[in-house]
């Protein structure tokens, strides 16, 4: 299902709509943005340099630091009173990140959010329950507008409370979840555990995003709640959820490149990727008017398919994200992504996908725990298992570590974003 004719467009008709675009952005920021205008100048660049797409590696890259220096409102392109409606990150690092919205930004995230939903076949049958946090973070109210604007019904319950999430998609017939897969997960366990009530939900679709997750865990949600789960992704920066979605045949997730041009690069040395090669991704916005983004980097590894797919769709598609550049932990010279602990304790019938790690140093060596959840139900010896699930992680991660077996329920479940790493080094 296609919900209008731009996520068609040959790619000869949709490089012409991107270069005009872009060209006008540059144009704004470089006029109505003094950071990046100084920027540019640094780089010895200029808005007349932006001839063709390729143009586009000319243009310095934009970082989260970029944000966080020139908090609040030191990137927008347009006048405060223009300004609709503003969306911050959580700032527990330092200063939060801040994105402001035009009207015409706001109807332009709606769309997006249209496509991700209709992509995955929610039209005005159904009912949606958003379970992603309201507020400053934009994934709530971003998933609410676009759930709308397919003339879905939707319950903007929020985030948390699992026992109320439940008694709602009973009572109100809930056929759409929209929350983060560690939450969707969380919930299909507690709705197994109550006999009779999965038949008595009307559940069918799951949207899910806002963190990394494995295709192995989408096997496990999509058998506990019997239903279809798909991958959606966004980041704030660049408008929120609505960036890229999948369609119903799931081979990657379709970029809205009208919107938004990406980019693959090496993080290391900043050149560009190939098609099909994996890196870094970068984003430049290119209809955004409260605040353009520029070349920013993601910090998120994957890899584009310009092919075009069965679902008729010609945007570039890209793959699900193996982790993040600045989420890699390297321990005693070995690189880790958390998402491989997840796959490995998913390959196991004894465990759940629920974990935590922590890292240490002892002197100049770096100390590897992971806390692992046995299943409910699990009677297999302890000692015995405490050997395979380590013996199964250390071979899928190539590095030896310390092993925590704790029982069922132990460790915190997460309504929005899941924490699992703990690195002491830093401290």
């Amino acid at each position: 299902m296609i919900w209008n004719d731009d996520e068609s467009l040959s790619r000869e008709k949709l490089s012409e709509v991107q270069l005009i675009r872009l060209q006008d952005t540059v144009n704004s920021v470089f006029a109505k943005v003094s950071h990046y205008r100084a920027k540019m100048e640094k780089a010895g660049v200029t808005p007349e340099d932006i001839k063709t797409l390729e143009d586009l590696r000319k243009l310095p890259f934009t970082l989260k630091s970029d944000l966080r220096d020139t908090y609040p409102f030191g990137l927008f392109a347009v006048p405060e009173h223009e300004v609709v409606r503003l969306h911050a990150s959580s700032g527990t690092t330092g200063k939060p990140i801040v994105v402001g919205y035009t009207e015409n930004d706001i109807h332009t995230w709606r769309e997006m959010i249209a496509r991700t939903m209709y992509a995955a076949g929610v039209n005005e049958k159904d009912t949606v329950q958003v379970a992603y946090g309201y507020g400053l973070f934009t994934g709530g109210m971003g998933v609410h507008y676009g759930a709308e604007k397919v003339k879905a019904r939707v319950i903007p319950i929020s985030g948390g409370n699992t026992k109320k999430q439940i008694e709602l998609m009973e009572d109100f017939g809930t056929t759409v979840l929209a929350c983060t897969p560690s939450y969707a997960l969380h919930l299909a366990e507690v709705i197994k555990s109550k006999p009779g009530l999965r038949q008595r939900l009307k559940l069918k679709t799951a949207i899910l995003g806002a963190e990394p997750w494995t295709e192995q865990m989408r096997k496990q949600i999509e058998e506990l709640l019997d239903i279809e789960a798909y991958d959606i992704y966004g980041l704030s920066e660049i408008i929120g959820p609505g960036v890229a979605h999948e369609c119903k045949y799931k081979n990657g997730l379709h970029i809205n490149e009208d919107h938004f041009i990406p980019e693959i690069i090496d993080p290391d040395t900043l050149e560009p990727k190939k098609p099909g090669e994996e890196g870094e991704l970068v984003f430049t916005t290119i209809t955004k008017e409260g605040i353009p983004i520029i070349r920013y980097r993601t910090r998120d590894l994957t890899s584009l398919n310009y092919e075009k797919c069965e679902c008729g769709r010609t945007l570039v598609r890209m793959n699900k994200c193996q982790g993040r550049s600045d989420d890699m932990l390297i321990i005693r010279g070995v690189n880790l992504f958390p998402s491989q602990i997840e796959a490995a304790l998913l390959d196991l019938d004894a465990t759940s996908p629920h974990y935590n790690l922590h890292v240490s140093r002892d002197g100049n060596l770096d100390n590897l725990r992971a806390v692992v959840e046995r299943k409910e139900n699990c009677n297999s010896d302890v000692e015995i298992l405490h050997k395979k699930v380590k013996s199964h992680i250390q071979h899928c991660i190539g590095l030896s570590f310390e092993l925590e077996l704790v029982e069922p329920n132990k460790l915190e479940r997460f309504t929005g974003k899941s924490k699992r790493v703990f690195d002491t080094r830093k401290n």
